[in-house]
């Protein structure tokens, strides 16, 4: 019997505001242990809740950018159940009316296939603390409640995910959308962006759903990938070993590659939600709604449409670009003071701007190098100033380095490109008298054989001169000293 996997995730993702969804203490990563924290997100008796009013709007932002109908009025509710990092023994969060509902993202598999995930709700609701271990011989837990409070959306989809991998693409399309507008950091190692997975087996073809298993705090696209296989993996194991599967929440051990059991459901959970008695219902009015609607940008499929269509990229190449919006812009700015064709430029920033960027510990967003200064490169490359090479593997790395102008560059380091044909014929002949076994090829060979001994023979004059040398000259010079030899 072959079996078919059901999957939904429910995703959370921090708000970037400055401060708490309830509170005004400051909401950042890495701070002392306890050093943000008040009265309100310690649960301390008499300490009343206010709403936040710009994690409302982010989470609205995230709402729309992800096709969701915005409901203008909900009610937040009290969520019941007792952690050591949850002050209040509840969170405050949305039940049955949350704010969002109905939305949708498509994504695009390895084969080149799309699929629309649905998204059943977004509510929002706020963080709790955070439980550390200790190590080693070290036997105590710690609780840090800098995180209590944090504002939380929480995405759930519907059960559409068929894949492990389908389920990584979108959760990295989430990731992509919520980064591009602004709303989230999508930093996962910190645990910004985190999700559950719900997964349970059938029968292929029908339609009745098999007992899930839930999969907590999965925090790397890689392992809730790894985490699904593994599970469906030991789910259809259970069934055909004529056992049954056990609703449970497991945990991912990332270094075994495998889930454990963390605690066993055998009924559902009762968190006895009832309204929140401290807050009154959020009322979105349709002015502000729309506001928030103006402020979303051209969103990241929408950006890479325009970039196949408008710059004549390949669809590979405009979503590397998309997947940072700072990237985009840079690109458009470059490819739009470029005269060339804007897949030269796309080349030279994807194959050989980041990865300088990267060895240096830099980003696009602080690079120093600009825009306008890749046109600049690549119109000396077009010039014949300079060679594509030179460009890629002398001069970028220093424009990283310095933030020099490319002319500059090209100036100091003497690499104008060697264009004088005698200059360069000397060059070739000094390499022919290097590199007997190519010219005995090129002599003696078939069409195929001379063109493989000639682009050995330019590669080799490359060399020599340091990149230099005119590659277009080379090409038709190199046949003419073998004739003569």
């Amino acid at each position: 019997m072959e079996f078919e996997a059901v999957i939904g995730l429910e995703v959370h993702a921090q708000l970037l505001t400055k401060t708490k969804i309830f509170c005004s203490c400051k909401n950042e990563f890495g701070a002392p242990p306890n050093t943000n924290v008040c009265p309100v997100c310690l649960g301390m008796p008499g300490s009343l809740p206010v709403l936040n009013k710009k994690a409302v709007e982010y989470a609205v932002k995230a709402a729309l950018a992800l096709n969701c109908k915005i409901n203008t009025y909900s009610l937040f509710a009290r969520k019941h159940y007792f952690y050591p990092d949850l002050p209040k023994a509840y969170q405050i969060t949305q039940y049955e009316l949350p704010f969002a509902e109905n939305g949708w993202v498509e994504i695009e598999k390895s084969d080149g296939t799309r699929k629309r995930i649905r998204i059943r709700r977004i509510h929002m609701e706020e963080d709790a603390g955070k439980t550390i271990h200790g190590e080693g011989l070290d036997p105590n837990s710690y609780v840090d409640l800098n995180r209590a409070g944090t504002p939380l959306i929480e995405i759930v989809s519907e059960p559409d995910i068929s894949t492990p991998e389908e389920a990584r693409l979108y959760m990295q399309k989430l990731r992509d959308i919520l980064v591009w507008i602004g709303v989230n950091d999508g930093n996962l190692e910190e645990g910004s962006l985190r999700c559950d997975a719900n997964v349970s087996i059938r029968p292929k073809g029908s339609k009745e759903l098999g007992t899930r298993t839930e999969i907590k705090n999965v925090n790397s696209f890689r392992f809730i990938q790894k985490a699904l296989e593994y599970e469906i993996k030991r789910q259809i194991e259970v069934v055909k070993g004529g056992g049954k599967v056990v609703q449970e929440t497991r945990l991912f051990d990332s270094g075994k590659g495998i889930t454990k059991t963390m605690r066993t459901k055998e009924e559902a959970e009762d968190y006895r939600y009832f309204p929140e008695p401290d807050l009154p219902p959020l009322i979105i009015d349709k002015e502000w709604l729309d506001s928030i609607k103006e402020t979303l940008p051209e969103l990241p499929d929408q950006v890479k449409e325009r970039f196949v269509s408008d710059f004549s990229l390949t669809p590979y190449d405009a979503s590397i670009l998309v997947r940072d919006r700072d990237l985009a812009e840079f690109f458009e700015k470059a490819a739009s003071s470029y005269e060339g064709e804007a897949k030269k430029v796309a080349n030279l920033i994807i194959s050989d701007l980041l990865g300088a960027l990267n060895e240096e510990k830099l980003t696009i967003s602080s690079s120093p190098v600009k825009p306008e200064q890749v046109s600049k490169l690549l119109t000396l490359v077009d010039k014949g100033v300079i060679s594509l090479r030179v460009a890629k593997e002398e001069v970028i790395p220093e424009m990283v380095k310095s933030g020099k102008e490319p002319e500059a560059i090209v100036k100091e380091k003497g690499l104008v490109q060697i264009s004088d044909e005698e200059a360069l014929k000397e060059v070739i002949r000094k390499v022919l008298s290097q590199n007997e076994k190519a010219v005995k090829q090129y002599k003696e060979g078939n069409e195929k054989q001379k063109q493989k001994a000639v682009k050995y023979l330019i590669g080799q004059v490359m060399k020599e001169t340091r990149g230099k040398a005119n590659p277009k000259l080379l090409n038709e010079l190199i046949p003419k000293v073998l004739e003569e030899v």
